[in-house]
């Protein structure tokens, strides 16, 4: 099932034919560098993919797997996932972007590309009020797309890793 589509991505549901993809970014610790720890072994990268994204419902409010167009490769996982604040609330009328492309695919927009469509989707089909993000401090690239899409920064987390809370309330898309 595709949830939605741009000029060169395709945004379905995750299957099994994404398992060594989504294995191999899981695995790849520049990829993961900025979302946290990484699986070192190849079974811990399954158990995530069998308890996480191959268990997604119909529900359009999730993290998608991210596929080149027509039947191109699996290249990451985009989308929008509920927002949670701190003690388990889910804000309603709100989500979190979510784009995470694997490294050999950087450097050629796609990670643009797919938080451009999921905040058009957000405002357009989901009828968001609000659309946040948050980055690990350092992680440049991504917080350069969200500050080209209008994102604003609301909050700063400081600890052993800081997180920037960036958050857009209203449509800046043209």
């Amino acid at each position: 099932m595709n949830i939605l589509e741009s000029k060169r991505l395709l945004f379905r549901q995750h299957s099994l034919i994404d398992l060594d993809q989504y294995c191999a970014m899981e695995m790849d610790a520049d990829v993961r560098r900025y979302v946290g720890g990484y699986p070192r072994f190849r079974d811990d990268a399954e158990r995530k993919f069998r308890d996480g994204p191959l268990r997604r419902t119909s529900d359009r409010l999730g993290v998608w797997a991210t596929v080149l167009k027509p039947d191109g490769p699996y290249i990451g996982r985009s989308g929008l996932y509920p927002h949670v604040h701190s003690g388990g609330r889910i804000t309603v009328g709100e989500a979190a972007l979510s784009f995470y492309i694997a490294r050999e695919f950087w450097g050629q927009g796609f990670a643009t590309e797919a938080a451009v469509a999921f905040v058009q989707f957000g405002w357009e089909e989901l009828k968001l009020s609000r659309i946040v993000a948050t980055v690990q401090e350092g992680n440049d690239a991504s917080i350069h797309i969200l500050k080209k899409l209008g994102f604003e920064l609301i909050s700063t987390e400081r600890g052993p890793r800081s997180f920037l809370k960036f958050a857009l309330n209203e449509p800046a898309l043209a």
